[in-house]
C-alpha cells in the first residue's frame, strides 16, 4: 500500500518543524556553505548542527559537495527558498492581521473606560 500524499506531506513540514533546520536552510537560500560557516549563525555545537544537517539530508532539501578537507551544503531545489519565501509571507500577512485585531481590541477597551456607568 502506498502512503498517502498527505501524509507525506505532513512528513515533509514536520522535517521543517525544528528552528536549527529552518535556519539552516535560510542560510543556504543564499549560497552554499560549509558547517563552519554556519556554526556562528544557528548558535549550536557541531554535532547538534550536523545531527540537523543529516535529517535534512535524508529529506533531500540539501546535498554535498567535497572540496578538499571541507564538506559543503547547498539546497538540492530552489523551490525549497521559495517555500521559506512564501512562509515568511504569509506569517506577515497573519501578524498584520493580528496587530490590527489587536489595535481595534485597544480601540474598544479605551472607549468602554471613557463611557459612565449607568444611572
Amino acid at each position: 500500500m502506498t502512503t498517502p500524499l498527505h501524509q507525506v506531506k505532513a512528513d515533509f513540514f514536520k522535517t521543517l518543524g525544528h528552528p536549527i533546520r529552518i535556519r539552516v536552510l535560510e542560510l543556504l537560500s543564499e549560497r552554499e556553505h560549509a558547517v563552519s560557516e554556519m556554526l556562528p549563525h544557528v548558535q549550536v555545537e557541531p554535532s547538534h548542527l550536523s545531527q540537523q544537517l543529516a535529517v535534512l539530508r535524508r529529506a533531500g532539501l540539501v546535498t554535498t559537495r567535497k572540496e578538499g578537507s571541507g564538506v559543503y551544503y547547498s539546497l538540492t531545489s530552489s523551490h525549497v527558498a521559495e517555500l521559506l519565501s512564501q512562509a515568511r509571507i504569509i506569517l506577515t500577512t497573519v501578524l498584520v492581521g493580528q496587530a490590527e485585531l489587536l489595535e481595534d481590541l485597544r480601540a474598544d477597551a479605551a472607549g468602554a473606560g471613557d463611557r459612565t456607568a449607568p444611572q
